[in-house]
């Protein structure tokens, strides 16, 4: 009996013993990331021709405790290699595994191949040369916890590389990956008919279909490890092969199972058929091009086996949820007495399948862990209320048919709203609801969804678990396209972060606000380039704009000096910290054709310019920060505390007759008007004109105040 260690990806350890067991192993121990063996030589090649899921098939030659570099070359320099690789061959070394004084494998690996260099010229040969690449002969050694195992590689490439594949296009589901899931699913157990509605380049189809012809997942490969190892039997080896070759001839006539696969993309459906014509599979599975929502069930029960679409960028993950979430629909609708098992690596699409998995398992695709989830559809109809019809709660949560209701009443109310006030932005919701602590912004057929950062008392899965809902049920309730929102995180900004790009993609679009046209960034940063709730403030500057010179601090994008300038302001002069968003402001001047010398933009810490300028101004709008503190500045700013030396030292730049329009959104804000009217300023409140229809919600949402000198 030889020692063997199939490996395998981690998860995989459980069922990969019960599959060597099957096969006839015996001394089976489960490990990390694999499983030790002993096996007979033809068994050794048997496990090797036959195992679906492991990744390679290690000769174990030797295995012992290792502490030192000195150790790990003399386990290595121990081993008789004459006896296990000629000369003549080129070998390489696959170290796996650091810790303690394997400070990375190319040590460990560098160190075992001076070993074997030494052994063969101490015997007397001359050394084998080394070739990194395609290697005759390939010695896998992996280390862990002080304990050293080397041998040779007798499978050879990777056993996921069943040969049938393609060598362009290859989908990412590894064929073992495919072999894990039809095993852990039970449909190995009860092979009966199966389908992937998104089968891409057909791996579980194929894999599938080869379990049910009794063909060996090896029979296509060209190339094993042992071939070139010294204690190879080909006899014995070819009599396992054409023994696999019959059973595959015999498995195929006799298989009755139906394969379906479909996926929207011809061009992996053609790659499919070739990859199955290349495993001699492709009679027994019907492919056809469809999209997911609209196959047909092609009997009363069998097994859906998939790996749908998940994406890691967030522009896709409304569209992903739709999906999922009218999935869910048609398995309750369509799928009754089927099994589901769906591989995912994002719960929340799992969970917008709105269906109660029977099992959940963890599976590794590669270095991402998903979820494998095991669903048994119950036979009667179970369709559910669409989110944008709902009128009785449905299989979304409690919380989220208050929610769509709300969404559409305020929708149309502020719709009409909107058009008659010449706008096409505006708030839609904000946090109505407790339980949904989102804002809702719509910049003409798109929607930005703002996430506030959730209590810490409400666990993150719940948080998860609402927006989820959120990004279901708004696409129905407004008519929106998917693809048309926007999610974002919005927590405390300080300094510079908010200048800071959160996505490399840009979505640019033009609104309109009361005959001022405004660029919009949707994407790029956690702003859009206009503050909604400013509308009527903007207005207001451009009211009291008309020969006027104007000053607009800390500017932002400029959108209240577009609104001087259409005012007709006598100057406007622009101030901010950010080039980034100066620039944006000249982009806005420009697309209401103002591109006279009379508007000035500055770009300077607004603090410090207050304190150095000579110009005195006519109408002042200034909108700080509520905290700050940027590297560009001395000292930190927060508007609580700061609000009365800022305003006084302000007030200084204020002709004769002129007032300051002073805005901030700290929701607690009290303005200190006994020290500013001591400091000859007189205050008025006038958030009551300045609070638009869609912010009436939250009426502290934002603070404003006129200021002017006391008589």
């Amino acid at each position: 009996m030889l020692n063997f260690f199939a490996a395998a990806p981690r998860g995989y350890e459980y069922a990969l013993s019960l599959e060597l067991a099957e096969l006839g192993a015996s001394d089976i121990k489960e490990s990390v990331a694999g499983v030790y063996f002993s096996a007979s030589l033809e068994l050794g090649y048997r496990i090797t021709l036959w195992s679906r899921l492991a990744s390679r098939i290690i000769f174990v030659i030797h295995k012992g405790p290792c502490e030192s570099p000195e150790q790990l070359y003399n386990a290595a320099y121990g081993i008789d290699w004459q006896m296990q690789f000629s000369n003549r061959s080129t070998f390489s070394i696959d170290f796996h595994g650091m810790g303690g004084f394997i400070k990375n494998t190319q040590f460990g690996a560098l160190k075992i191949k001076d070993a074997i260099v030494d052994r063969f010229r101490d015997d007397d040969c001359s050394r084998p040369n080394v070739s990194r690449t395609d290697a005759d002969f390939r010695i896998d050694a992996h280390y862990r916890r002080g304990q050293i195992t080397i041998g040779v590689n007798f499978s050879g490439p990777a056993l996921h590389k069943r040969g049938y594949r393609s060598t362009t296009g290859e989908a990412p589901l590894k064929e073992n990956l495919a072999a894990n899931m039809l095993v852990r699913s039970g449909w190995q157990k009860n092979p009966v008919t199966l389908m992937d509605p998104f089968c891409g380049s057909g791996t579980i189809l194929i894999e599938a279909a080869m379990m049910a012809c009794d063909m060996a997942p090896g029979l296509h490969r060209e190339r094993f490890g042992f071939e070139h190892w010294l204690r190879h039997n080909d006899k014995c080896w070819q009599e396992l092969l054409d023994e696999a070759k019959a059973r595959a001839s015999i498995g195929k006539t006799r298989c009755k199972i139906k394969f379906f696969g479909s996926d929207i993309d011809s061009r992996l459906v053609a790659l499919a058929k070739r990859n199955a014509d290349n495993a001699g599979v492709l009679d027994l599975i019907e492919f056809d091009v469809a999209n997911a929502l609209n196959v047909k069930v092609p009997a009363e029960s069998g097994y859906l086996i998939s790996n749908p679409p998940y994406g890691e960028r967030l522009g896709n993950v409304t569209s992903l949820l739709q999906l999922y979430y009218q999935l869910g629909d048609k398995f309750k609708a369509e799928f009754g007495g089927w099994n589901l098992a769906i591989l995912n690596s994002d719960v929340e699409l799992l969970s917008a399948l709105k269906l109660k998995a029977d099992k959940q398992m963890k599976m590794n695709n590669g270095a991402l862990e998903c979820a494998f989830n095991l669903y048994k559809v119950h036979a009667e109809n179970t369709r559910r209320v669409d989110p944008a019809n709902i009128k009785i709660e449905g299989d979304i949560s409690d919380i989220a048919v208050p929610f769509t209701n709300r969404v559409k009443k305020n929708f149309k109310q502020l719709q009409k709203w909107a058009k008659k006030e010449g706008i096409d932005s505006y708030r839609l919701y904000d946090a109505d609801l407790p339980d949904y602590n989102v804002a809702i912004d719509k910049y003409l057929d798109y929607v930005v969804i703002q996430e506030y950062s959730a209590p810490s008392q409400i666990p993150e899965s719940v948080t998860k678990r609402r927006l989820t809902d959120v990004l279901i049920a708004l696409p129905g309730a407004i008519g929106i396209d998917p693809e048309h929102i926007i999610l974002k995180t919005r927590e405390r900004q300080k300094g510079t972060n908010q200048y800071e790009k959160i996505d490399a993609n840009k979505l640019e679009l033009i609104t309109t606000e009361y005959g001022a046209k405004f660029k919009l960034n949707l994407k790029e940063y956690l702003d859009t380039g206009l503050f909604l709730d400013h509308r009527l403030t903007r207005k207001l500057v451009g009211e009291k704009a008309k020969d006027r010179k104007v000053l607009n601090l800390f500017a932002y994008t400029g959108t209240a000096s577009v609104h001087a300038a259409m005012g007709g302001a006598a100057s406007v002069t622009t101030v901010d910290m950010s080039n980034t968003y100066l620039n944006w402001a000249k982009e806005n001047f420009a697309l209401n054709g103002f591109n006279d010398n009379k508007y000035e933009f500055v770009q300077a810490n607004c603090l410090q310019w207050i304190t150095r300028t000579h110009d005195t101004f006519d109408l002042i709008f200034i909108d700080p920060p509520t905290f700050s503190n940027s590297k560009r500045m001395e000292d930190s700013f927060d508007v609580l505390r700061d609000h009365v030396e800022l305003l006084t030292n302000l007030i200084k730049l204020l002709n004769p007759g002129g007032e300051i329009i002073f805005s901030n959104n700290k929701r607690k804000f009290k303005m200190e008007v006994a020290a500013l009217e001591a400091a000859g300023i007189k205050v008025k409140n006038i958030d009551n004109q300045t609070l638009p229809l869609d912010f009436k919600r939250n009426p502290h949402i934002h603070n404003t105040w006129l200021l002017t000198h006391a008589d």
